[in-house]
């Protein structure tokens, strides 16, 4: 008995994920290759299909199968038991939110995206604002059906972050605000490396090239994934075996294109080293946002930022680009790449200044949901923080508050697993060290096998089997992530 209602069950998740992956692809489809005047009919395709997946996905006939095999007794730690214990958080969860509300947020998304996109283009907030309005609205909506709850940002960060909480982030982030204020001062007293050679055109196409090429060197698997270019750069998943990214391309900015790419390798590396027997289940994902952006920090930042790393790849660069960059010692390239500076767009900050960012977006996301902060005021603010955090006011729009894609879909809470990402990072950083002893001269000549195995072995196969926080203390020994180990690596590289 309990054998065929298994059966029956995996088919069905394994339609709740097909519909999940179709929506994603459509989504992918909007940001790479929508024709300007499409945004409306994609709307309405998304509204449509997001209320059959939301059906689906907290059908009775789910539900009664979930009761029934929570009573069969799997063993402890078996594939069964975690994923029930995922589908059923994953089922309690989206039964609480009404169908309609879903389309709405659906059909607003993709509203907002395409207005995002016009007000970049004119460097108009206001284009967006209203967009950004009905999405709070919706998503206030949707975190007061999770109450009770110590703050209205909860629920939604618990979406991004397994019972991640405000009351949690704000003391760690009042540690790391002062502690890399402190190490981003000590950092500019010395004075601004010199980066000018990084400001002369590159060409577009042999930027992509040496991105792809990197990509592929530290494991990216182009049989079951692509690259393409987006306006913000992202990786999406439809499925074990498709796994694609995205980056963008700035002529002048060289190491934008090849950064962006690294770090949503790094995402992409995790999804395709899940264990394959988890596809089609809601366990082929990561463990949580804050470990799928330790992954992609760690090799855009420890990795991609190291002596070892351009050692290997500097030699190539040179090669590629020529005249470019033909008389510029390594050292002082390195020095450009690791240049501390307050800068405008967070893609593009160093390491020590990064965590500021999105601190910054925590907290004005946390006033807009709680109605604190309006809409209108939103630019103002950012400014303000922007001045008050890293000293510089963007001159408009595009570089200040309409640089990110995230709050187009409603992505509140999404920020701050960046930041414990990083934290992660670090973390894991430390014990790839200690298990593999030769990993700096393994990354200096270019061989990375040995580290995707470690972080394979560690971390991605398992998926999201295991609860973010007992993957964390299984790793470190601590449910939480350790922010010294994150500020011990900042200090020792800037200050």
């Amino acid at each position: 008995m309990v054998e065929k209602q298994w059966k029956k069950f995996l088919a069905l998740i394994g339609e709740v994920r097909d519909l999940a992956a179709v929506l994603e692809l459509l989504e992918w489809d909007m940001q790479v290759n929508l024709p300007e005047n499409a945004a409306a009919g994609r709307g309405s395709q998304i509204e449509t299909l997001s209320g059959i997946h939301h059906e689906k996905a907290t059908s009775k006939a789910l539900g009664n199968l979930l009761d029934t095999l929570e009573r069969a007794s799997f063993p402890p730690g078996s594939f069964e038991q975690a994923l029930l214990r995922r589908a059923k958080r994953d089922y309690d969860r989206e039964r609480l939110i009404p169908a309609a509300l879903v389309r709405e947020l659906g059909a607003a998304g993709s509203a907002a995206f395409g207005a995002w996109l016009k007000a970049r283009e004119e460097q108009d907030f206001s284009v967006f604002a209203p967009h950004l309005e009905r999405l709070l609205e919706l998503k206030r909506s949707q975190a007061a059906l999770y109450r009770p709850a110590g703050h209205l940002l909860d629920p939604l960060l618990d979406d991004y972050e397994e019972a991640l909480t405000v009351a949690e982030l704000d003391p760690l982030f009042g540690v790391l605000r002062r502690e890399q204020a402190a190490i981003v001062r000590k950092a500019v007293e010395r004075g601004l490396e010199d980066d000018s050679f990084l400001r002369r055109k590159f060409p577009a196409a042999k930027q992509l090239k040496l991105a792809e090429f990197v990509a592929r060197r530290i494991g990216y698997d182009f049989r079951r994934g692509r690259i393409d270019q987006a306006e913000h750069p992202f990786t999406t998943s439809f499925g074990l075996s498709d796994v694609r990214i995205t980056t963008k391309v700035f002529p002048q900015l060289p190491l934008s294109c090849l950064f962006s790419t690294i770090h949503e390798a790094g995402h992409a590396i995790y999804e395709q080293g899940i264990d394959p027997s988890f596809d089609r289940t809601p366990l082929a994902d990561g463990a949580s946002l804050a470990f799928h952006e330790s992954q992609s920090r760690l090799w855009e930042n420890q990795v991609g930022r190291s002596l070892p790393f351009w050692r290997w790849l500097y030699p190539v660069m040179q090669k590629r680009f020529g005249g470019e960059l033909g008389g510029i010692p390594l050292e002082t390239f390195l020095r450009a790449v690791n240049r501390v500076e307050p800068s405008l767009i967070r893609i593009e900050a160093d390491e020590a200044t990064y965590n500021l960012h999105i601190i910054l977006r925590y907290e004005l996301e946390k006033e807009l949901i709680e109605g604190s902060l309006s809409t209108s005021e939103l630019p103002e603010a950012w400014n303000a923080k922007m001045e008050e955090y890293l000293g510089v006011i963007p001159p408009n729009d595009r570089l200040g508050v309409l640089q990110d894609v995230h709050w187009t879909s409603g992505g509140f809470g999404y920020f701050p697993t960046y930041a414990l990402g990083n934290l992660i990072a670090a973390q894991v950083w430390e014990l790839a060290h200690q298990a593999i002893p030769e990993l700096e001269e393994e990354i200096a000549a270019g061989k990375f096998d040995n580290f995707r195995e470690y972080l394979r072995a560690n971390i991605h196969r398992y998926g999201a089997k295991l609860p973010p926080r007992q993957l964390l203390k299984q790793l470190t020994g601590s449910e939480t992530p350790d922010p010294r180990p994150f500020l011990a690596y900042l200090e020792k590289k800037f200050a």
